[in-house]
């Protein structure tokens, strides 16, 4: 096998064209991609960086009358992001140009609404111009976010404000060289400041941006762009915000019906085996809770497990990997958020170290006309232009590897030649352990690349049947390996009377500490829940004492625990059953609000003693598929149930894809009453959920 480069096995081939066609080669069968969508998919793994007003403000969604003069890092680095994106093994970052509130980071000259009337650079500043420039140096491809949503312009939802994003698309698309993938945000319509006119308006998005033209000039001044998102996209999104892709997907989608409103989003992950055209998916998701950055979120980065999860179940499930770090006040990336990438990167590499399957013995039980041109050999070449093909009306086969001895994997990967299209439906891996032929997966499509994890096992020999097809197939190449064990983070809980349980996999051993200071060996040994009511920092490591090998540290945060929280008053449904969001279980949640007893529903909590606080949380329901979400809220203190002040309220942005725990913070003030009432719920529901309130104190 020629020279593996790990970097390149990570994140995508060397590209080189493909080789002169063979006679009796195979032909390509169904949707196949362009050569652009080719190159975009080697691509594999980039970043997405948001970074803007919303960074000052604290918000998800800013609502479009927030000042420009907000805009003002203390010491934006762009080079710092592109080195660290680098360092990753990314091939690009994608930069949120202009988000849903219109705040431009570039000086558009069709709006004032942008970084020259910030204090940045005494408004002489060009974010976008700068980054183009780090990419270039750090050898990254440069993507941007323009949303079709303004909730600033005054002539959104008028036809006038299509001839404004068009020629901000221009700018953005001339100005600063080429742009490998232009993305176009879904969230379109809704309430905004929009010139001053404070009022909602809602817009049909399939037809209002007039799709087909816009694409029309995107095409006639980038052909080498890549349009993401909404309308007639060469990609799509791959149908939630967590990163992952479904272990069925094909890189088909029926647009047709896509385009007409037949086709919901949670259709993405998996696409259509019979869609009409090639549209492959790309799975989205941040390192944080949030897309923007927020200080809250500080000790609240995916653990190191979740990412690991997150790389193979988007690259190793035939999708990209777009990975989000939120830039913060400074304008550069948390120092929490690179390590955190950086023990991913370590993981991924460890994984993939060493390749097993060059140098094996390798033969399959049909070969395309009986050719070594298409023969199980081009499977461990090391060359993406050759590939194993079986006869046109072959439809189940198999290869298998012979090893020298038996020898221990439990990673596999697969890829098929996309070029002439995807064909796999389903397929299995066998391994001979001691003699005897052992299932150790049963599997669906592959795609560009499909990334197996199974439980090590000690094999002679690894045989790998195609068990259905949509034609006879190409495989370009599979690989396997055997990564090291890896040791999940510990997971721990605390109930409202403060006692605390943590678990791990497999029996591992747990080591944790109450101080804040980073867990051993030699700190404290968990043996059995324990009560701790105070405000704590809990650090905890789970470890294999097998092979000595430790987690990632898990860290949770706990204020005064809720041992004295009482409910007082809830305005619908049971109150007994409303002690469920004080529960301090994430998994139970309430109910109030329908049909009758319509929104606005406000409950009155008793935190039982006067406590100085920062702000609250919100956990929506995070169990079942309606999760019943509120999209809008107020929240009110008192000291003596009587008297109230409004310390929050407004809207629980991108809820609806990210149901994540809902951090608001305010001025530090005392209470010992809480009244939170939700004021709408996504999508206009009657009916709304809690699994949990808390405060931030």
């Amino acid at each position: 096998m020629k020279n593996f480069i790990l970097s390149v096995c990570l994140f995508g081939f060397v590209s080189s064209g493909f080789g002169q066609e063979l006679a009796n080669a195979p032909k390509a069968f169904g949707p196949i991609p362009t050569q652009k969508q080719i190159d975009w998919q080697e691509m594999e793994f980039y970043a997405f960086v948001h970074f803007s007003l919303n960074t000052f403000t604290n918000k998800e969604w800013g609502y479009g009358d927030e000042s420009p003069d907000l805009f003002n890092p203390t010491n934006l680095d762009v080079r710092q992001w592109a080195r660290i994106v680098k360092n990753a093994g990314m091939k690009g970052i994608i930069l949120v140009a202009k988000h849903h509130d219109g705040f431009c980071l570039w000086p558009s000259a069709y709006t004032e609404r942008s970084v020259k009337n910030s204090p940045w650079k005494d408004g002489k500043g060009d974010l976008v111009k700068e980054l183009a420039e780090a990419c270039r140096e750090y050898d990254l491809k440069l993507g941007l976010y323009l949303s079709p949503w303004d909730r600033n312009h005054s002539e959104y939802g008028k036809p006038e404000y299509i001839t404004y994003f068009r020629n901000q698309l221009k700018e953005l698309l001339t100005n600063y060289g080429d742009v490998f993938e232009m993305w176009f945000d879904g969230a379109n319509g809704g309430d905004g400041y929009y010139g001053g006119a404070n009022e909602t308006r809602k817009i049909n998005s399939l037809t209002y941006y007039n799709w087909d033209d816009t694409y029309k000039l995107i095409y006639s001044i980038a052909p080498k762009t890549l349009v993401w998102g909404v309308g007639p996209s060469e990609a799509r999104w791959i149908g939630n915000e967590e990163g992952r892709a479904g272990k069925t997907n094909w890189s088909l989608l029926r647009q047709k019906d896509e385009l007409a409103g037949k086709v919901h989003y949670t259709e993405f992950m998996s696409g259509h085996e019979d869609g009409e055209k090639w549209v492959p998916g790309e799975a989205d998701v941040s390192i944080r809770p949030g897309w923007f950055y927020h200080s809250v979120e500080d000790d609240k980065v995916r653990p190191l497990d979740e990412m690991v999860d997150i790389y193979y179940e988007s690259i190793g499930r035939n999708a990209t990997l777009l990975l989000n770090l939120p830039v913060d006040k400074r304008g550069l990336v948390h120092e929490n958020d690179e390590a955190r990438l950086k023990e991913l990167v370590a993981v991924i590499k460890a994984d993939f170290k060493k390749e097993l399957l060059a140098g094996t013995n390798v033969q399959a039980s049909n070969t395309r006309g009986n050719s070594s041109d298409f023969g199980p050999q081009n499977l461990i070449d090391g060359n993406k232009n050759t590939y194993w093909a079986t006869d046109d009306k072959v439809k189940q086969a198999s290869v298998e590897f012979t090893f020298k001895k038996p020898i221990p994997l439990n990673r596999l990967l697969l890829q098929e030649y996309i070029k002439l299209g995807q064909r796999i439906k389903s397929f299995s891996v066998e391994a001979n352990v001691n003699g005897q032929w052992k299932t150790i997966a049963n599997e669906t499509t592959i795609g560009y690349k499909r990334i197996l994890r199974f439980d090590r096992v000690t094999a002679s020999a690894l045989r790998i049947n195609i068990l259905d097809a949509k034609a006879g197939f190409v495989i370009s190449e599979i690989q396997a390996y055997n990564a090291p064990t890896f040791v999940k983070e510990p997971q721990i809980f605390r109930d409202k009377n403060g006692l605390v349980t943590i678990k791990s996999e497999d029996g591992n051993a747990v080591y944790y500490s109450l101080d804040g200071k980073n867990p051993s060996v030699k700190s404290e040994l968990y043996k059995k829940p324990f009560v701790y009511s105070k405000a704590v920092e809990i650090k905890a490591i789970a470890r294999n004492e097998k092979e000595k090998v430790n987690s990632a540290i898990k860290t949770a945060k706990y204020g005064v625990s809720k041992e004295k929280w009482n409910i007082v008053s809830v305005s619908s449904g049971d109150q007994k059953s409303a002690e469920r969001i004080i529960d301090g279980n994430p998994v139970t949640d309430w109910g109030f609000g329908n049909e009758k007893d319509k929104l606005p529903q406000t409950i009155i909590i008793d935190m039982g003693e006067e406590l100085e606080i920062k702000g609250f949380t919100y956990m929506p329901q995070q169990v079942g598929n309606n999760l019943n979400l509120i999209s809008n809220y107020e929240f009110e203190t008192s000291l003596d149930n009587n008297t109230w002040t409004k310390q929050s309220e407004g809207e629980f942005s991108n809820i609806k894809h990210n149901p994540i725990e809902q951090i608001k913070s305010f001025a530090a003030v005392k209470a010992r009453f809480l009244r939170f009432t939700a004021t709408a719920g996504v999508g206009k529901s009657q009916s709304v959920s809690i699994a949990e309130i808390g405060v931030v104190e």
